[in-house]
């Protein structure tokens, strides 16, 4: 399965770092290292608070919401789209407190089960992000889930709004996003400070105009009533779902929000949905390093490790390295692309999302020692989710958009500095380049009036909730938290690398398709 041999369930992009989900970085060290940043930190989303959740479309009760009732009843017209999958829209209001308004469509895929006989219902799929394409996952169905799975569901991805081929974001041309990465700030200065808040209106003006009034809208709590629109229209009683990463914050609010609705629900790799924004960046500042760290401690084990010595040495020497190649960039082949520090750190991040990543880590560092970038370079850019053409995602800008959607912040300086300058003083090799992502959120068009509440979701029947001890992106605590916080809350825990943990063919992929076959709960607090 993907999580043996590939980076995570959504490539990590271009959004940066600061996010418990997936990131790119582009921040400079050297003097003044967390003071002298480019331009890609100012599209750091940091992390994704809980969403205020709006009252008036919600059915506590299981009938269908008032005033959407067009939208339950809608007849979906499914079509042939490759061999066992059928392709669909399904219509939904753009401003749920307007439902007569402006309507969206969202974009679903199924994958038709293969086992004989009738299904055991349709489950639904989200592979994080924010921004993450259960489309493009739905397609690679067989990577993600085990035989079990595909033969007793229809699995069904869909594109959130905001997303890939749901009213997807449009920001920035990938020659626009270029120009935009390379430009530094020096944020000691009043001048640096007003030139990189200046561009982050810029661009945060940019994605209103390409991508339109649905840019208000794209919040979580707004795609959990679209996923209980896609619910109600394929003809599904209850919700069965699985999320991964961001995807349990959306499953969290699902159940929040619908309760008597909830089925079978698996969050893995789960966020805190009550933790504040400079927590959620601590955090993942916190869980980067303790995955660093693992990888170095079995780098350092094996016959072709580039470093030598015990893990703080190993630790240290990264550290070097990024400050040599913030001074000298080296060669990667591509003279227009020199390799500097930012693409080294979006190497490392985004392996430590699969430990199958691990050796190719290795090699890249190795051949970045003795001045050759390519590999690298190559690893940045798929972090980058960079195509064949050197071209970004035409939806890049989604990742921030909702992430800032879902929560508040404020443009304030002094406070900003204080938290970029507090994950430099805890983490000396990521903290550097995880700070300052406020400036992108707090600079759009639109504000967020979000609060950061734990969510209970009482009422419901046994959800899954599952941590990885040495989970990068999204902390181990962190799930423990969201379980606690669930009343019908069941804790899961696997001790292993990487980001999520169902398909390392542990006991977790055991109790989780037993769980959603069969309706097993597994022991509260299972282990392996």
């Amino acid at each position: 399965m993907r999580h043996a041999d590939g980076p995570a369930l959504v490539a990590p992009s271009a959004n940066g770092p600061a996010s418990p989900y997936t990131g790119r970085v582009r921040s400079r060290r050297g003097a003044g290292a967390a003071v002298l940043v480019a331009a890609a930190a100012l599209i750091a989303g940091c992390a994704a608070p809980a969403p205020m959740i709006q009252p008036g479309s919600v059915s506590l009760d299981g009938s269908t919401p008032a005033g959407l009732e067009e939208f339950y009843a809608q007849e979906v017209e499914w079509a042939e789209c490759g061999s066992g999958f059928d392709c669909a829209t399904v219509e939904v209001p753009m401003n749920y407190e307007d439902p007569t308004g402006e309507t969206i469509e969202i974009a679903v895929k199924r994958f038709n089960h293969t086992g004989d006989g009738e299904a055991v219902g349709t489950m639904f799929i989200n592979p994080g992000g924010p921004g993450g394409s259960g489309i493009e996952m739905v397609t690679s169905t067989t990577s993600y889930f085990s035989r079990t799975l595909r033969d007793g569901y229809d699995i069904v991805g869909f594109d959130p709004r905001g997303v890939g081929e749901s009213h997807g974001v449009r920001c920035y041309t990938t020659e626009q996003l270029n120009e935009y990465y390379e430009t530094s700030y020096d944020l000691t200065t009043d001048a640096g400070w007003e030139a990189y808040v200046a561009d982050a209106t810029a661009y945060g003006e940019a994605c209103l105009e390409n991508t339109g009034p649905v840019m208000e809208f794209l919040d979580t709590v707004s795609a959990a009533k679209d996923l209980d629109i896609l619910r109600g229209a394929l003809g599904q009683e209850t919700l069965t779902y699985f999320g991964f990463s961001y995807g349990t914050f959306l499953g969290a609010h699902y159940a929040e929000l619908f309760p008597t609705r909830v089925g079978r629900l698996v969050l893995d790799g789960a966020v805190d949905p009550a933790l504040s924004f400079a927590e959620l960046t601590a955090g993942q500042n916190e869980g980067f390093e303790v995955a660093y760290r693992s990888y170095l401690e079995d780098c350092l084990a094996g016959a072709s490790c580039p470093f030598t010595g015990t893990v703080d040495e190993a630790w240290d020497r990264t550290v070097e390295l990024l400050d040599e190649l913030a001074a000298n960039p080296i060669d990667s082949g591509d003279a227009e692309r020199p390799v500097s520090d930012s693409e080294l750190v979006s190497a490392i991040i985004t392996s430590m999302y699969s430990p199958g990543w691990w050796s190719t880590l290795t090699e890249a560092i190795g051949l970045a020692l003795e001045g050759d970038g390519s590999q690298v370079l190559l690893m940045a850019d798929i972090a980058a989710d960079l195509d064949d053409d050197g071209n970004y995602p035409e939806d890049e800008g989604a990742f921030r958009l909702i992430d800032c959607l879902d929560y508040p912040v404020e443009l304030d300086r002094d406070e900003i500095t204080a938290n970029a300058d507090a994950l430099v003083a805890a983490n000396d090799l990521f903290g550097p380049y995880m700070g300052y992502g406020e400036v992108g959120c707090a600079t759009l068009p639109f504000q967020s009036s979000a609060v950061r509440d734990p969510i209970t979701a009482p009422g419901t029947p046994p959800i899954l909730v599952i941590g990885t001890t040495r989970d990068p992106a999204t902390p181990h605590e962190w799930a423990v938290s969201m379980a606690d916080q669930l009343e019908s809350g069941v804790f899961l825990s696997y001790d292993g690398d990487g980001h999520t943990a169902y398909g390392y063919g542990s006991c977790i992929d055991e109790a989780v398709d037993a769980f959603l076959l069969e309706g097993t709960v597994p022991d509260d607090g299972l282990s392996c």
